[in-house]
């Protein structure tokens, strides 16, 4: 008879990794000294999965500045930062195994708009964007990129100050905030794109599978 191992609550699901034989990989969360801490996770035997699993575990840590202990990872503020967690993730994913991870800079061009944001941490977990130039319509856009940061990593507005956006754990993630940078600038297709990624299906064993 099997045993059966709780490895956590699913978070994020890649039903098939470009990068390595196509397998399912998952990110799931769990709970340590009331603190949580992510697994990532798949049931395949192919050789080289574990090689693999490590690959993306350090890249999450650099990517999203996430902490790694015994093969887990967290944050150091000890909160979930659930989309956080699942946006670090798959863009970890995404990188082939011989890619080289780097944490991103907290300034970005934008396209639309011709102009260069800063964003500029002003402590206690919080940031505001900056435009290099432009009039009220830069003001206009830096606002709307701090929606995009706030809709994807879950962080506090301000009503008083749209272009500013705050972890509620009130602690600094420089790495979280430049990695969605990108993804703040078209901050619906990101959410499409979460949207689809929620749609997927459920990570099993190959015990449990037809």
């Amino acid at each position: 008879m099997g045993v059966t191992t709780y490895i956590g609550k699913r978070v994020e699901l890649i039903s098939m990794d470009p990068h390595f034989h196509e397998i399912s990989i998952g990110l799931f969360q769990q709970e340590q000294r009331s603190a949580a801490v992510y697994l990532v996770h798949s049931y395949s035997r192919k050789e080289g999965t574990r090689e693999r699993l490590d690959f993306l575990v350090r890249a999450m840590a650099i990517l999203g500045g996430m902490e790694q202990a015994e093969g887990l990872l967290r944050f150091s503020c000890g909160n979930a930062h659930l989309l956080a967690a699942r946006r670090i993730f798959l863009e970890a994913c995404k990188l082939k195994p011989e890619g080289v991870p780097e944490q991103r800079p907290l300034q970005i061009l934008d396209k639309k708009s011709g102009v260069e944001f800063v964003v500029r941490a002003k402590g206690e977990g919080a940031y505001e964007v900056v435009p290099g130039s432009g009039g009220d319509d830069a003001t206009a856009r830096a606002a709307a990129i701090a929606n995009g940061l706030a809709k994807l990593a879950e962080m506090i507005r301000p009503e008083a100050a749209p272009e500013s956006v705050a972890f509620a754990c009130g602690q600094a993630h420089d790495a979280v905030v430049g990695l969605l940078l990108a993804r703040a600038l078209n901050v619906r297709a990101a959410l499409r794109e979460e949207e689809m990624a929620a749609s997927r299906g459920v990570l099993v064993a190959p015990s449990a599978q037809k």
